[in-house]
């Protein structure tokens, strides 16, 4: 694994704890698009053998026989095949950034802290029943941490999650981008792919749309409450972590203020807009929030706003069949 020089930004608190009750919340059972390891916990899209009804169909010339539901042949009189969802091993990618923009943070904690928290917990719920977690770092060059399964993963994620961030200026503008790309090369078999990050770059729409055509994709934006509004503070001179480019401000003039809240609500209209062309669920997470608890809630919602596989009839038309 070929990683750039990390640093520990100044201020790192870590994620803080995280009481087993609160990661309860984030079952990853919610994912019903990815494969899964038990019956009925994730569904992967398609037929083929599994324990979860899809479908009741009458049989035609090729079907396996062995497929033949007694029930609904001898109801119909029509012989009748059953389709069922295939049960897999659910494979989770986390693709977190660790550019420079990242070891920024006004509230409780940085921005880094939070997305570690977030992988860390993530991480333990995909391992903790068999399934597979790998980790690739977005802004720390070509780091990959392959998929593996139980205590070994976990560990190996949260120990490479702690060497830190890029250094400013030393990240290259399109690492995300990259790190996206890099995930569609390696992630052959859907599954699940977690993106963290602050989405301050461009160019991560398409590659993540490509990923979202084959996985299920969740994308948690990071963000500091500092960054929607400059606070009326005089003269600053600030420096682009991202570019290491020193900008001199006037943060008296109201109208300075003004200027940059209405850009930062259009960079976060625009970040929006692309997560929901890419087809990935949006999670919004700040470092001055109690992070899990949020992280929690946006799971929640995700899976109340779920709809039934693409191209499938919904388990519930399946059941009213037989």
């Amino acid at each position: 694994m070929t990683v750039a020089a990390l640093r520990t930004p100044d201020g790192r608190q870590g994620p803080g704890p995280m009481p087993g009750a609160l990661l309860r919340m984030l079952d990853l059972a919610l994912v019903r698009r990815a494969g899964g390891f038990l019956p009925g916990d994730h569904l992967a899209p398609g037929a083929g053998a599994g324990t979860e009804l899809v479908q009741l169909r009458p049989y035609q010339v090729g079907d396996d026989v062995r497929q033949l539901d007694a029930a609904a042949t001898a109801r119909t009189g029509v012989p009748h095949v059953r389709l069922q969802v295939p049960e897999r091993t659910l494979t989770t990618w986390l693709v977190v950034d660790v550019s420079p923009s990242m070891a920024f943070g006004t509230a409780t904690r940085l921005k880094v802290d939070v997305a570690e928290g977030v992988a860390i917990a993530v991480a333990r719920l995909a391992t903790r029943r068999g399934g597979r977690a790998a980790l690739l770092r977005a802004g720390a060059g070509e780091g990959l941490l392959p998929p593996h399964g139980g205590r070994h993963a976990q560990i190996a994620i949260e120990r490479t999650l702690r060497e830190g961030v890029a250094p400013d200026a030393e990240a290259s503008r399109d690492a995300l981008s990259r790190a996206l790309v890099q995930a569609g090369r390696v992630a052959r078999r859907p599954g699940l792919v977690v993106v963290i990050s602050d989405f301050r770059e461009d160019g991560w729409g398409a590659p993540l749309a490509a990923l979202g055509a084959r996985h299920s994709v969740v994308a948690v934006e990071v963000c500091d409450p500092r960054e929607a509004a400059l606070p009326s503070a005089g003269h600053l001179a600030l420096v682009d972590p991202e570019t290491g480019a020193l900008v001199e401000v006037d943060t008296s003039r109201a109208r300075v203020r003004e200027r940059y809240a209405a850009l930062e609500a259009e960079r976060r209209e625009s970040v929006r807009g692309g997560l929901r062309v890419a087809g990935a669920d949006h999670i919004v997470l700040d470092t001055g929030q109690d992070w899990l608890r949020a992280l929690g809630r946006g799971f929640d919602k995700r899976r109340a706003s779920r709809r039934a596989p693409r191209d499938l009839p919904s388990r519930r038309s399946a059941e009213a069949a037989r």
